[in-house]
């Protein structure tokens, strides 16, 4: 076992999370106190090269000797300290420690001593844990965080050698019906609790603010409380890949240094590249503060076997494709027991690849000539339940760019100040149907000022609030307004290659391809000057056999494209192009999405890599230096965990255009170690890397 002290400095100083980027979490169980074995997860530490730890300390259950009434301890405690053993032995190894709590859940005793503290159904009645009925769930908005919580955080940071409280399901589980909520909820908006979670719902809208203020002021009060034990401390919310839209994110920044986002690793058919998407995502919302990803060791199914384990080869393509897209690797073990040590290796040797790319990639910065938009003012407007749904249209974009192999990054919404939108030639946004005058203000002057954008759908039809304009918010940029009704859930339709353009590339002689299943009718502007590459041809049976036949031409827009005078261009699809293709996976619209952003950019992209596969792309910029990290998302089952054994990839070619004013260059395979061979020619320059197994990097060095 390594061990080696490996945090440099910073221990014990407001800015300790800057040397925090391999973290080990170690959530306990209940009876581990008499059972696990610290000596173990010593050397887990050191065989990690972990230089941070997350460790369960109270809320639900408390794993020190807590002097605070109705917190529940271990009752397997017996005179021991399985919290302090463990900061002790982190602190002894020079790493951080950061202690978690859990507030969600209660034990029936102290639900029965404070009614007040539990949250309450709809009907009335004191919500029972959905999992384990001994247990009630917690009111988020009340006096059990703002009191009871804000007491175990105390006690924890008063008498530990922490460095942070990380909290835990703190956010409360839907709306909240207690008194407590009911009557602050109506003093400040004056509406009754919403029954329905309905986006386009004023009372719902008024509901996610109020939230978002509360839990937003929560997260300032712990940062408040554990500061005041520790000067150097700070409170860190769990976050995850999408409730962040669910707080007021300039606050969180102001008090959270460092961020975790918990995607534990895949459900159902959710691709590889999510955890790399989790990365851009926080980014985009956070800009360049330290992110780190939450991995589970075991499989995460909606059936929660929490006790199992993934696959090593799932576990490794995970972490890797985080680390490529700038998140800290991180990992959870529940229940401190190993009964199945399989998930060890892969682990290990993930966080000591972080290790060895650390000191080379650590000093550049993500950089893209492309950035999608991530609709933060449309999604944060859904309750997380039907969120995933709702952002099939960004999956759709997404998949179609990493199959494109684009390099590109997610923007937030939430920020779309001239000089943020202006690091990107263009942007791609699949359908932000929610964005305020401002927003919409930004994207055009955007355009004006030589960018390019391409979108779809329903984007800027309605405000931020889900109050549907009368026309589009960009109906200047599209050239174009709405004429009708959208309609919905058509089967059997179709798109015609109207004109040659390069948006009609690459169908091998096809005159039309598949359309989508919900479209807007447009009505064009005299004299703007589109081009229409494509048309709807109207809709025609799909039933009986006979009569699946169209009826009519070609006629209606189904892609406006246009350039501007100051260079910018713009392609708009009025249909769910990206949400169709999410769902079906056609090739051609696949190949419709790439030909818009080429086309679209106005110029060869500054990154192109052919070979076979299909691989996630990452590219970071520093003083004279370039990187390109490479993730082989290739695999049968790519879409669907898990991953049982890694297929490699034959040669890819990296071709890069040399910066202004350089002449040569050299490379480095940080990965394998080799030597590559190096072409320069027509102003780029061309590497040939032989085989990528899980991931390589290539590191170039730029000369004048």
């Amino acid at each position: 076992m390594n061990q080696t002290l490996r945090v440099t400095g910073g221990l014990r100083s407001p800015t300790w999370y800057e040397t925090a980027t391999r973290w080990t979490q170690l959530t306990l169980v209940e009876d581990d106190p008499q059972t696990f074995d610290l000596d173990f997860w010593l050397r887990i530490f050191d065989e990690t090269q972990s230089n941070a730890a997350c460790l369960s300390a109270g809320g639900y259950v408390a794993y020190y000797p807590s002097k605070i009434p109705l917190q529940h301890v271990s009752r397997f405690i017996g005179d021991t300290d399985p919290f302090g053993d463990l900061v002790a032995g982190a602190r002894a190894r020079n790493m951080h420690v950061v202690a978690r709590v859990d507030p969600h859940a209660v034990h029936a005793n102290v639900a029965a001593a404070h009614p007040e503290w539990i949250s309450v159904t709809s009907g009335g009645d004191l919500r029972k844990h959905w999992s384990f009925p001994d247990a009630y769930i917690t009111c988020a908005w009340g006096d059990y965080n703002r009191g009871f919580m804000s007491e175990v955080i105390r006690e924890v940071a008063a008498n530990y050698d922490i460095d942070a409280v990380f909290a835990n399901r703190w956010s409360g589980h839907g709306v909240c019906y207690c008194a407590h909520c009911s009557t602050a909820f109506r003093a400040e908006s004056g509406y009754d609790l919403p029954r329905q979670k309905d986006p386009h719902d004023k009372v719902w809208q008024a509901w996610l603010n109020w939230s978002r203020r509360v839990l937003t002021e929560l997260v300032a009060h712990w940062n408040g409380v554990v500061a005041s034990e520790r000067p150097h401390g700070r409170f860190i919310p769990n976050i995850g890949n999408s409730s962040m839209l669910e707080f007021d994110l300039d606050e969180i920044e102001k008090y959270c240094p460092i961020l975790f986002v918990d995607h534990q690793g895949r459900t159902g058919v959710v691709p590889i590249w999510s955890a790399g998407r989790d990365g851009k995502r926080m980014r985009g919302a956070m800009g360049d503060r330290p992110i780190g990803l939450i991995t589970s060791t075991s499989v995460e199914e909606k059936w929660r076997w929490k006790d199992s384990v993934q696959s090593p080869e799932e576990i490794r393509m995970w972490m890797v494709d985080g680390l490529a897209h700038g998140l800290r690797p991180w990992f959870t073990k529940f229940n401190a027991k190993v009964p199945d040590n399989r998930w060890i290796k892969p682990i290990a040797e993930s966080f000591q690849l972080h290790a060895r790319l650390e000191p080379e990639l650590a000093p550049l910065h993500p950089t893209a000539e492309i950035a999608m938009l991530d609709p933060s003012t449309t999604l944060r407007s859904w309750d997380s339940d039907d969120r995933e749904s709702a952002e099939g249209h960004e999956f759709g974009l997404y998949h179609a760019l990493i199959e494109a192999r684009l390099p590109f990054e997610l923007h937030s919404d939430l920020d779309v100040s001239d000089e943020k939108l202006d690091r990107y030639k263009l942007i791609a946004v699949a359908n932000a149907s929610f964005l305020s005058d401002a927003q919409c203000d930004s994207l055009n002057r955007y355009v004006e000022r030589g960018g390019s954008l391409v979108t779809s759908f329903e984007t800027s039809l309605y405000d931020e609030w889900g109050a549907q304009r009368a026309d589009f918010g960009l109906s200047n940029l599209f050239g174009a307004s709405v004429a009708g009704q959208t309609t919905a859930h058509a089967k059997n339709t179709y798109i015609e290659l109207s004109t040659k353009h390069p948006l009609t590339a690459g169908f091998g002689g096809a005159e039309r391809i598949m359309g989508g299943t919900r479209q807007i009718p447009l009505r064009l502007h005299d004299g703007a000057c589109s081009e229409i590459p494509f048309r709807f041809i109207p809709a025609f049976p799909d039933l009986p056999m006979e009569e699946i036949y169209p009826r009519e031409p070609a006629a209606a827009p189904a892609a406006i494209a246009r350039e501007f005078e100051g260079g910018g261009r713009l392609v708009y699809f009025p249909w769910n192009l990206g949400e169709v293709f999410w769902e079906v996976l056609n090739l051609d619209h696949s190949t419709l999405i790439g030909n818009a952003v080429r086309w679209a950019l106005g110029a060869r992209p500054r990154v192109e890599v052919r070979g076979p596969g299909v691989l996630d792309i990452a590219t970071r910029e520093g003083s004279d230096r370039l990187s390109v990290h490479l993730v082989n998302l290739t695999n049968p089952m790519m879409m669907k965990g898990p991953v049982r054994e890694i297929i490699p990839v034959g040669k890819q070619v990296v071709s890069v255009a040399l910066p202004e004013g350089m002449a040569g260059a050299s490379a480095r395979l940080l990965v394998s170690g080799l030597s590559p061979a190096l072409l320069i020619a027509d102003g780029r320059v061309r590497i040939e890397v032989p085989e990528i197994v899980t991931n390589e990097v290539v590191l170039i060095d730029f000369a004048r």
